[in-house]
């Protein structure tokens, strides 16, 4: 776990260009044109306080509400930081959504076949020994990627430095930490960012009740494998119609009907 990648985002050099954003639309193939908020096609946006311009984007927690609350292991935190998500585990419950303390997961409503979709920190050009898309384009240096223990030494160097910053990391250890860190000369508060009442983990605060419900569980079990297949064949069915229709629609459309 020593290689554990992260971002550091100093606020105090964003500019509010919006590289980030637009890097981020182009490596994952969406739409230039996107409201200023999170949604299941925009994966971090620009937001503007003041006249601060705040990155957001998913945490990537050490120990992900998201992941904890996931039934069927879609979510995952990996070795190199990112959590990752598995479209062909999910079942479409959603309480990934629901467990999130930033609001980050969003869904896709308006697809036959939805799925849950968010920032997973360019795991392949991570794996990849790559940065991140955000961290490359990113023309200040507002964003960088690196280890994060080694980031979150330059942070503390920065701040030990420059008596204008809020002598704080945070994501350094709200809710257990993250893999996405924090830096201004800007009460946090005032820009948007929760204060937890402690630095306790989400999946903590739920593991003393699971431990106390094993019938549930292996009950749940079964429940959850039919559900599963009931999801995912009413998705293959639902494409499959859409499919049929596009082709007789094609069809149509060659012998000249209307």
């Amino acid at each position: 776990m020593g290689n554990k990648k992260a971002l550091l985002v100093d606020i105090t050099k964003c500019i509010g260009c919006r590289a980030c954003e637009q890097g981020c639309r182009e490596a994952h193939h969406q739409a230039a044109d996107q409201p200023a908020k999170l949604t299941a096609t925009s994966f971090t946006v620009i937001e503007e306080r003041g006249d601060k311009f705040v990155r957001r984007l998913c945490q990537h927690c050490e120990q992900p509400a998201c992941a904890s609350a996931c039934l069927v292991g879609g979510l995952t935190k990996t070795e190199l930081g990112p959590v990752v998500y598995d479209e062909k585990k999910c079942i479409g419950c959603r309480y990934c959504l629901l467990a999130c303390p930033y609001q980050v997961p969003k869904y896709e409503w308006s697809k036959l076949a939805p799925y849950m979709r968010k920032c997973d920190m360019c795991y392949d050009r991570v794996k990849a020994g790559q940065q991140t898309v955000c961290a490359e384009v990113c023309p200040t240096g507002a964003t960088v990627f690196g280890d994060r223990e080694e980031l979150l030494r330059e942070a503390h160097k920065r701040i030990d430095e420059n008596p204008a910053y809020v002598k704080h990391v945070y994501g350094a250890s709200e809710l257990g930490g993250a893999s996405v860190l924090y830096l201004t000369d800007v009460p946090f508060e005032k820009l948007g960012f929760i204060t937890p009442p402690n630095d306790q983990p989400m999946p903590a605060l739920s593991a003393a009740a699971l431990g106390e419900t094993p019938t549930v569980v292996l009950v749940g079990g079964s429940l959850l494998a039919g559900l599963y297949w009931i999801t995912q064949r009413r998705r293959e069915v639902l494409l499959a119609e859409n499919n049929l229709l596009k082709e007789r629609n094609s069809g149509d459309k060659r012998e000249g009907r209307s």
